[in-house]
C-alpha cells in the first residue's frame, strides 16, 4: 500500500517532460492533430506546448483530477467568445478536454508564432471590460475562496522544514481571519482570478488577449487588481508610471483601499506556497522558496524575489 505522501511524491516525479509529451502525443492522435515538432514553452501546473503542425497551443494538466477545472476553462472560453471578449480561444472543432495518459489536455488557438506580452495599461482596459460583464448563466462559476486555497496549498507541502511549515500555517491562519473581515469597496462579480501581465498576450492582429482561464470565478474585483499593485509596490516588477497608468485606466487604486495590505499579504503567501510545492523537484525553486520564507519572517524587502 502506497502512503499518501508516497502518492504525492510519485505524482510530482511522473509529471515530467517525458510523461507530458506522451500525453500530448496521445491527445493529438485522438484529436487528429500532429504532435511532431511540438515546442515545450513551460512546465509547471501545466505543460504548455506550441504545435508545429498548426497554429495551436496544447495545455497538459498534471493529473486527471484537473478534468473539472479544464471543463470549466473550455466553457468559459466559449462564453467569452460569445461575448466577443478578447481572450484566448478554444479550438472549436475538437471535443475537449481530453483525458489521456493520466492527464487532461486542452487545445487552444495560438495568439501568434512567439509569445509577446501586452502592456499593463491594456491589462487595466481588459479588466475593466471583464468586470463589466454580467454573471453568465452557463458556465456556473465558483465563488473565489482564497482562504481554502491557502489551506489546500499548506496540506500538500512536502520536503519543507517543519518550522517553516508551522510558520506558514500560523501566517495563513492569521491572514484567513483578516481576509474574512474585509469590507470590499468594489462590487463582486466575474473575475479572472490570476490577473497579471504574464496572462496577457499580444495577438497576431495587434490586440491584447487574456489567457489562463482556469481561475475564473465570482468574487471581489479587488482580487484582480492586487497583483499589479504588489508587482509595483513590493516587487518592483512594474514602474510607478506603469502602475499610475493602470489606476487611471481602470478607475480605482486598490492601494488606497484600507484592506489592501491584507489582500496583498494573502496574494503574496499564495505565491510562496505555490513555489513551495516544487521544493522536492527543483533546487532552484527550493532556494527561492527558502529566501521568500525568510523574507516573510523578517519583514525584508521583496525586491529580491525572482519571478517564476
Amino acid at each position: 500500500m502506497i502512503s499518501e505522501e508516497g502518492e504525492w511524491a510519485a505524482a510530482w516525479r511522473e509529471f515530467t517532460t517525458e510523461t507530458a509529451g506522451a500525453a500530448l502525443r496521445e491527445a493529438c492522435a485522438v484529436a487528429g492533430m500532429d504532435a511532431s515538432g511540438a515546442e515545450l514553452l513551460r512546465i509547471g501546473s501545466n505543460a504548455v506546448y506550441r504545435l508545429a503542425s498548426a497554429p495551436a497551443i496544447a495545455r497538459v494538466a498534471r493529473d486527471a483530477d484537473a478534468s473539472g477545472e479544464a471543463e470549466r476553462s473550455v466553457a468559459v472560453a466559449r462564453w467569452l467568445e460569445k461575448e466577443n471578449f478578447p481572450a484566448t480561444r478554444i479550438l472549436a472543432d475538437i471535443k475537449q478536454p481530453l483525458a489521456v495518459g493520466g492527464g487532461v489536455v486542452t487545445f487552444w488557438e495560438s495568439a501568434q508564432e512567439h509569445e509577446e506580452y501586452a502592456t499593463v495599461a491594456e491589462l487595466a482596459d481588459l479588466l475593466k471590460l471583464l468586470h463589466g460583464l454580467d454573471e453568465p448563466e452557463s458556465p456556473r462559476l465558483p465563488y473565489a475562496d482564497p482562504v481554502t486555497k491557502l489551506r489546500t496549498s499548506l496540506s500538500v507541502l512536502r520536503g519543507v522544514a517543519a518550522d517553516d511549515v508551522a510558520f506558514l500555517r500560523e501566517r495563513a491562519g492569521q491572514l484567513g481571519k483578516a481576509y474574512e473581515r474585509l469590507d470590499f469597496a468594489l462590487p463582486s462579480g466575474v473575475i479572472h482570478g490570476d490577473a497579471n501581465i504574464g496572462n496577457l498576450l499580444r495577438h497576431r492582429d495587434g490586440h491584447a488577449i487574456l489567457i489562463d482561464l482556469d481561475g475564473f470565478a465570482l468574487g471581489p474585483r479587488e482580487w484582480d487588481l492586487v497583483l499589479t499593485a504588489i508587482y509595483y509596490e513590493r516587487f518592483g516588477w512594474h514602474t510607478r508610471e506603469q502602475y499610475e497608468s493602470f489606476v487611471h485606466l481602470y478607475g480605482f487604486d486598490v492601494m488606497r483601499w484600507p484592506g489592501y495590505t491584507v489582500l496583498a499579504d494573502v496574494r503574496e503567501l499564495m505565491m510562496v506556497l505555490w513555489l513551495g510545492r516544487r521544493v522536492p523537484v527543483s533546487e532552484k525553486s527550493a532556494a527561492e522558496f527558502a529566501q521568500r520564507v525568510e523574507t516573510l519572517r523578517t519583514g525584508g524587502s521583496r525586491k529580491q524575489w525572482s519571478a517564476f
